[in-house]
């Protein structure tokens, strides 16, 4: 059977479309602190290092707070919403579970932090991701590549041999440049097309087998 190596998942507007999330407690940090948010500046958020959007805040808001403590304001915002609801991205949970079903070992790389992460791996069987590589554990973010490296390393996999899902430019940027074959399903923000990248418009109906033909162009 066909199948990868290893399918290295980003969460945040690709497992979860939790982005909506991080854009109202931007908004909702604006304008408790009388700032100006505008769609052009949350766009420019996604995907970053939570340290990167931290600073952008901190700056675009005049904020005294450090970035590390913007960064806890947007947690504690997010956090609270996904702890009532989380809102899978079409066809992602099914196709997790057809990984795990398969035997496809699955890591979660995503520049959230672990305590963003945990309230989600609640609603899956455990083990389903076999790594967790979060915002917090890796000294450079994406669009750097030390996350996926980080994931394949930790799984015993040549990151050639892996299929990273992602949503934005530069989650691709950094799984491309880690070495994968990038599955891109472009969400709230347009992405480029690139070496390595395999558009779909949808996770719905893609299988393991599937993921386990695609090649880097």
């Amino acid at each position: 059977m066909n199948l990868p190596a290893a399918v290295l998942w980003d969460m945040d507007g690709t497992l979860v479309d939790t982005e909506p999330y991080w854009m109202a407690t931007e908004e909702a940090i604006a304008a408790e602190h009388g700032g100006t948010w505008t769609h052009e500046d949350a766009m420019q958020l996604v995907g970053n290092d939570l340290l990167v959007s931290g600073e952008y805040i901190r700056s675009k808001l005049g904020l005294t707070q450090s970035a590390e403590e913007v960064v806890e304001m947007l947690l504690d915002g997010v956090v609270d919403q996904v702890r009532h609801a989380v809102p899978w991205c079409a066809g992602a949970r099914e196709l997790l579970l057809a990984l795990h079903g398969a035997g496809v070992p699955c890591g979660l790389v995503t520049m959230s932090y672990q305590r963003f992460v945990a309230p989600i791996l609640e609603h899956l069987p455990p083990e389903t991701f076999r790594v967790i590589v979060t915002g917090d554990m890796v000294d450079n973010g994406k669009p750097h590549p030390e996350a996926y490296l980080t994931a394949a390393a930790a799984l015993g996999v040549d990151p050639a041999d892996c299929v990273a899902v992602e949503d934005s430019p530069t989650g691709a940027t950094s799984a491309a440049a880690a070495g994968c074959t990038v599955l891109v399903v472009p969400n709230h923000v347009p992405v480029p097309p690139g070496p390595g990248r395999v558009f779909r418009e949808t996770l719905e109906g893609v299988t393991p087998q599937e993921l386990g033909s695609l090649r880097r162009p």
